[in-house]
């Protein structure tokens, strides 16, 4: 089933004062994403990620284009119900504590009394929101702040979930249990759709991908269709290893970075066998450290895609008159 489907979607914003023109922020996206799918949509600073989130949750319109979500209009009154939304900068009124805030929304969606106090409670818990939970908001920090945003965003248990930027302000531990919860969010059949800048968060957790730069889409698809996960080379870390000997080795290695006095981190291509160029290097008095294979990430295809794309003329750009 599909959760979300997008049809050429643009939006145009007025520039300038005296002659206001069109700028087109975001030209003719479309994108499907199915129910239960944690989907990752990428893209550099002003590519056009916060334009899409907020005309997906109608806190502006579009141009052109169309949007289904869960089979329905965005604006429909159902659809509101079963959806959660996390804005990348969230703000709320900074004297209530978070007790209070999430009683707040709980009160839009219906929840009173004991089954309120209890489902907010079991948030914040989720989140990682311990005693602070009866301080204002005023005392938070930005993660902290982010994580009451989160519990927010999934209170009234949603069915599909836009995340704008959902690691920002998370300290190391913060995003381990952010990447915990939308884990289990899509265990028990939400639909993600996250926009993030942190691309091993990404690489992590999503099952498909989309990256879009000045406002046009470049890419879609699994990861696994648009990265080549085969071993493109071996890293090998030696300690103790002679620089003189290095020339020795150069027909069979790429590079070798020195790391300190005698340990080298030495690049070898795929078709080179590291256990022969380790014995190689031992013979020859060094000493064995770790060998990892290379692969390519996320972040590789991610700076090619947006490398190629910068190098066209911009997508966001103003429109001709009349």
């Amino acid at each position: 089933m599909v959760a979300l489907e997008i049809e050429q979607l643009s939006k145009d914003f007025a520039t300038g004062f005296w002659r206001p023109r069109p700028y087109r922020a975001l030209d003719a996206l479309s994108l499907r994403i199915e129910t239960n799918e944690v989907f990752g949509f990428l893209g550099p600073n002003g590519a056009g990620k916060t334009t899409t989130l907020k005309l997906l949750t109608q806190l502006i319109y579009p141009t052109s284009g169309r949007i289904s979500i869960l089979g329905r209009p965005p604006g429909d009154l159902e659809v509101r119900r079963r959806i959660g939304y996390l804005p990348e900068a969230p703000y709320f009124y900074d004297y209530l504590t978070a007790e209070e805030l999430l009683a707040y929304f709980g009160g839009l969606f219906g929840l009173r009394g004991a089954a309120c106090r209890a489902r907010v409670g079991d948030l914040l818990d989720r989140v990682g929101i311990g005693g602070e939970r009866r301080l204002p908001l005023r005392k938070y920090s930005k993660g902290m702040l982010q994580r009451v945003g989160l519990a927010q965003a999934i209170l009234n248990e949603p069915d599909i979930v836009f995340l704008d930027e959902p690691m920002s302000g998370l300290d190391p531990l913060g995003r381990r249990d952010v990447r915990a919860l939308i884990l289990e969010l899509r265990d028990r059949g939400c639909t993600i759709f996250f926009s993030s800048h942190i691309l091993s968060d990404a690489e992590a957790l999503c099952s498909r991908v989309g990256i879009i730069v000045g406002g046009q889409l470049v890419t879609a698809g699994a990861l696994s269709e648009i990265l080549a996960f085969d071993v493109s080379g071996w890293e090998i870390v030696m300690a103790e290893l002679d620089p003189a000997v290095l020339p020795d080795f150069q027909a069979r290695i790429r590079r070798a970075t020195r790391i300190s006095a005698g340990r080298y981190a030495i690049e070898a291509p795929s078709e080179t066998e590291p256990d022969r160029l380790v014995a190689d290097l031992r013979a020859r008095g060094a000493r064995f450290l770790s060998a990892n294979p290379l692969r390519s990430t996320l972040e590789d295809f991610f700076v090619q895609q947006v490398a190629a794309r910068r190098a066209q003329p911009p997508a966001g750009r103003l429109m001709p008159e009349g």
